[in-house]
């Protein structure tokens, strides 16, 4: 009697011990305990998603890939492969195993080793969420507790929602998702029975397990993972013994990028962690839309790459960047070395790498990266005559032996019809911005030929000297001072003498023709020099600089000295087209945006963008009295009259007929036969830096060519005889270098776009003008036509009759549509 009262009392202190202990253990860790909300509302780390506004991907940022799944939509067979491998009595237990727990004890005390055997799928949940990763006692201790909570918060379906999303299947992917498509690039539910299992197999090491390094590895493992679904009888034999049958399948697939628009999403990553800071950022889940659309963005990248590689090729070939053998000397490379060696050369764009095997009279045979041998004609070679400098170039080939040689290691590039040609990669580089001037909102960006060989984004990066870009700007400054677009100016050289450094500044017009008194339309469509300088000079030079700061330019970037009128100023092309939108949209300065709406992981919108927009129609009075308008910095009147002379920048005017035509410099926008363009070109000193932009009401586009190192000039080429009449040659400006690529991108984005005219505000009046004068006409042949005015400006006199010849004169054929 008395040994069984011993007994029963150690077993009642023990039994009290026990419960004290736990009691104690539970106090001890009851602060990593989550609460039922923390539960409830656990965040998933995903990526940070940017789409074009029409829902493509462009890019995601964050090192882990995720993509958040819901019990439902995650397929049985791999939620049965998950339980037989890691945790077959899953719906049993409470959260915690006491067989496990028994079993890893057992191996504890016979092998003195701390093993995670005993972790049940919901302990596991418990340690991913809530703790690290360190082996120790007490981190055991806690995820027992933690399961056990877990337990009567969440019901098993939830447990496992939570753990597939969780869960690490190595090369960043986290969660189910993701893991289907980084190794078959393919949703959860497309997947087989044997590629579930691969997946399910890789949870016990991800990195030793990886198929793409260890691929018999992971068919081991999967094999094993198929073997426990037989045994818990998820599968039959005859399932079983197809299922190991089948090879591993896995190979690396990245983001499922939609649109390649790697500037705009860098723009959009800088933003979000300027933000929301980098660690939510990278990794809330958020999915960003940005203002530009898919295919408006793929053909501007397409216009400025075509625009890039025109110029390059026109000014001849650099010659191969390498040749792998000798081929008077040494014997010819192997295919297999060749593509060897071909597999290390990082590609450009549409350049394909290549090495030279072949060599006939006009053809040449190549082995490319992908294996095929090729054969570029004649017409992909004969323009390559040698490069010698940015403004000479060697003679025109006539063998395909005085380009190239075997061994050599080139660049092709492969057209929609299948032929190739030779190619290289562009030293010059270029920017396009386009934007909808009534809110601001970008529609396409490119900041340079290939983001992967420069991150330098031009269009915002790159302050650079705009020549006569700066133009408009200046002769709306003198409609503000009195001036109209009929006044008269002199056209004719000017001499300043520079006490100072001793020398005289000449400003020039190029080509170097002045024809006298000139109207101010005539002389903004020609991009007169000497009459943007003229105007500055009457409008006063702090008068006029100041003036420029109505257009967001920062007034560090105004020189305060006469070149202003020349496009001295410094301005991104962003900057520029900012400043340029004021004229399209009734004299609004708007504020340029990329992002339209960010969405958070559920898909709520969190952030809706609300731009200033312009209101043409509107008065002062209500754009003062409203949040919703963009400031209105210059009069509609005024912004109007500058965007109408600009139309003369393109469409010209005077009479062919009567020998009194003149065209402006951006004549080759004709192309697009829309009367609701108006344009300017840009060229600075020695053509280093070449600009168009040109709008309408809806639409405004700029673009820049230039080299990236300051004060390189785009030189000019000779006539190249391999080629047709219609080749570009002769000096590099603003038309011919910069303008092709704003109609090769403004074709596409206007194609169904109604026309679509600066709005014309009230307070004009069109009456017909003597061109000779600027005075009224009664006449109404080829020497008069309509000008427009405001109403305190209108001519009150007539012209006079005159005999001598009027100076609205045809103006010579130009060598160079401008200089500045």
């Amino acid at each position: 009697m008395t040994l069984f009262k011993n007994i029963l009392r150690f077993l009642i202190i023990c039994s009290t011990l026990g419960v004290l202990s736990i009691i104690a253990l539970y106090y001890y860790v009851k602060s990593d305990i989550p609460s039922v909300q923390v539960l409830k509302d656990v965040q998933l780390q995903s990526p940070l998603l940017v789409f074009t506004k029409d829902g493509k991907l462009i890019n995601q940022f964050g090192e882990k890939r995720r993509i958040p799944l819901s019990i439902e939509q995650i397929p049985q067979n791999l939620i049965n492969a998950l339980i037989a491998t890691e945790d077959s009595r899953f719906y049993d237990h409470p959260g915690v195993d006491p067989i496990g727990i028994i079993r890893s004890a057992l191996v504890v005390i016979t092998t003195g080793q701390k093993k995670q055997g005993a972790s049940t799928l919901t302990m596991q949940v418990a340690r991913g969420f809530f703790l690290t990763r360190e082996k120790a006692y007490i981190r055991k201790i806690k995820e027992i507790f933690i399961a056990l909570h877990i337990e009567q918060l969440l019901s098993k379906d939830e447990i496992l929602e939570l753990y597939l999303n969780k869960m690490e299947f190595g090369n960043r992917a986290f969660g189910v998702g993701a893991a289907a498509q980084v190794y078959f690039g393919k949703n959860i539910s497309e997947l087989t029975l044997s590629q579930h299992a691969m997946l399910a197999g890789l949870l016990q090491a991800p990195s030793a397990l990886n198929p793409f390094r260890h691929p018999q590895r992971a068919k081991k493992r999967r094999n094993i993972v198929l073997a426990r679904m037989l045994d818990e009888k998820y599968i039959t034999e005859a399932v079983y013994q197809e299922a190991i049958k089948e090879p591993i399948t896995a190979k690396f697939h990245g983001a499922e990028i939609e649109v390649s628009a790697p500037y705009i999403s860098e723009m959009v990553r800088a933003e979000m962690v300027k933000q929301f800071g980098e660690e939510d950022a990278y990794n809330k889940g958020f999915r960003v839309y940005t203002t530009i659309e898919a295919n408006t963005q793929l053909m501007a990248e397409k216009a400025v790459v075509d625009n890039l590689e025109q110029y390059d090729t026109r000014h001849g070939y650099r010659g191969p960047h390498l040749h792998l053998w000798d081929f008077e000397t040494q014997a010819a490379w192997a295919p297999r070395d060749i593509l060897d060696y071909l597999a290390q050369i990082k590609e450009f764009n549409d350049l394909k790498a290549a090495v030279v095997t072949d060599i006939q009279d006009q053809s040449i045979t190549a082995l490319v990266k992908d294996g095929r041998f090729v054969t570029v004609q004649w017409d992909g070679l004969k323009w390559a005559r040698s490069y010698l400098r940015n403004s000479k170039q060697g003679p025109a080939p006539s063998s395909a032996s005085q380009i190239l040689n075997p061994g050599a290691a080139i660049w092709l590039k492969e057209a929609q019809d299948g032929q190739w040609s030779l190619s290289q990669i562009p030293q010059v580089s270029g920017a396009l911005v386009s934007l909808n001037p009534q809110d601001g909102a970008i529609k396409a960006i490119v900041g340079g030929y290939s983001f992967e060989q420069s991150q330098y984004n031009r269009a915002v990066q790159a302050k650079r000297q705009v020549g006569s870009n700066i133009k408009p700007f200046i002769y709306s400054a003198a409609l503000e001072n009195g001036f109209t677009l009929a006044s008269i100016v002199n056209d004719a050289p000017i001499n300043k003498w520079d006490e100072t450094n001793g020398t005289a500044w000449r400003p020039k017009n190029d080509p170097e023709v002045y024809v006298g008194p000139i109207r101010v339309r005539r002389a903004l469509g020609e991009s007169k020099n000497v009459i943007s300088v003229r105007l500055l000079r009457a409008v006063g030079l702090s008068k006029t600089a100041d003036y420029l700061l109505n257009f967001g330019f920062n007034p560090a970037d105004i020189q305060r000295n006469e070149s202003l009128a020349l496009g001295s100023i410094s301005l991104t092309p962003l900057e520029l087209a900012t400043g340029m939108a004021t004229f399209a949209n009734g004299g609004h300065l708007i504020e340029p945006y990329f992002i339209s709406r960010i969405d958070d992981a559920n898909n709520k919108t969190i952030r809706q963008a609300q731009p200033l927009v312009a209101c043409a129609e509107c008065s002062n009075d209500e754009i003062k009295d409203s949040f919703h308008y963009a400031p209105r910095v210059i009069s509609v009147q005024n912004s109007f009259l500058i965007a109408d002379a600009l139309k003369s920048g393109i469409w010209g005017g005077g009479s062919w007929k009567h020998k009194t035509s003149w065209r402006g410099t951006g004549w080759r926008a004709q192309k697009l036969n829309r009367h609701d363009l108006s344009g300017k070109t840009g060229t600075t000193n020695d053509a280093v830096d070449t600009w168009f932009t040109g709008f309408n009401r809806d639409l405004l586009t700029t673009t820049w060519v230039g080299f990236d190192s300051p004060g390189i000039s785009l030189g000019r080429t000779s006539y190249n005889s391999n080629l047709d009449k219609n080749q570009t040659f002769l000096g590099e400006s603003g038309a011919k270098t910069a303008l092709p690529a704003w109609i090769g991108f403004m074709e596409f984005a206007l194609q169904d776009m109604p026309i679509s005219n600066v709005y014309q505000p009230d307070g004009l009046i069109s009456v017909r003008i003597d061109y000779a004068s600027g005075l009224l006409s009664d006449k109404t042949d080829h020497t008069s036509g309509f000008e427009f005015f405001t109403k305190e400006t209108v001519p009150t006199q007539y012209a006079q009759p005159k005999a001598e010849a009027i100076f609205e004169v045809s103006s010579p054929e130009p060598e160079d549509d401008e200089l500045f």
